[in-house]
């Protein structure tokens, strides 16, 4: 059990037997009546953001999440094939539940898995990967004044805007977080 004060972000908890992660936290102590925490949690197994409130000081569960390494092997149709890397164990994820990660996954790529007591809730990327350029437009010489952007289109079939200098070929360093392109690699 943990206090709804030391709440931090990133801690995984249990709620109504769900599995949440923290987002975001605000303690308040209102000038009448008792203080409170409110926060936003992220649903680890569905995806849903919602937000509570709790009371100051109430207790509730923290879950112990086991991340351990594993490597992307490949897909076939909906289901995409992971292999653990201690134990050579396969298994597979539909592409449901990697919706926003297979943006960024590549063949043969290390990822870390998410699971809750044998039961796997998704994957973590790194904060950042390289992907190459599969398709742009080049870039239209004299229109750099505005911090001009342009479509790229990543080896994953994601798109995401880039300079202007970026060419066929290029390799880019991309946050997974937001999906945004950071730098050349």
């Amino acid at each position: 059990m943990i206090s709804v004060n030391d709440f931090k972000t990133g801690l995984t908890v249990e709620v109504d037997g769900d599995i949440f992660t923290v987002i975001e936290f605000q303690h308040v102590k209102p000038g009448k009546g008792a203080a409170f925490v409110r926060s936003k949690l992220k649903n680890l197994r569905n995806g849903n953001t919602v937000e509570r409130t709790f009371r100051a000081g109430e207790t509730i569960a923290r879950a112990q999440i086991e991340n351990r390494g594993v490597q992307y092997l490949y897909a076939s149709g909906q289901e995409h094939t992971f292999m653990d890397n201690e134990t050579y164990d396969q298994f597979s994820l539909t592409s449901e539940q990697l919706e926003w990660e297979l943006k960024f996954l590549r063949e043969n790529m290390n990822v870390h898995i998410i699971s809750y007591q044998g039961e796997i809730l998704g994957i973590n990327l790194p904060t950042s990967v390289e992907l190459k350029v599969v398709e742009t437009e080049p870039g239209i010489k004299g229109n750099t004044a505005t911090g001009a952007t342009k479509n790229a289109k990543l080896e994953t079939g994601h798109n995401v805007q880039v300079p202007l200098f970026i060419n066929e070929g290029d390799v880019l360093l991309i946050d997974t977080r937001e999906g945004k392109y950071v730098s050349r690699a």
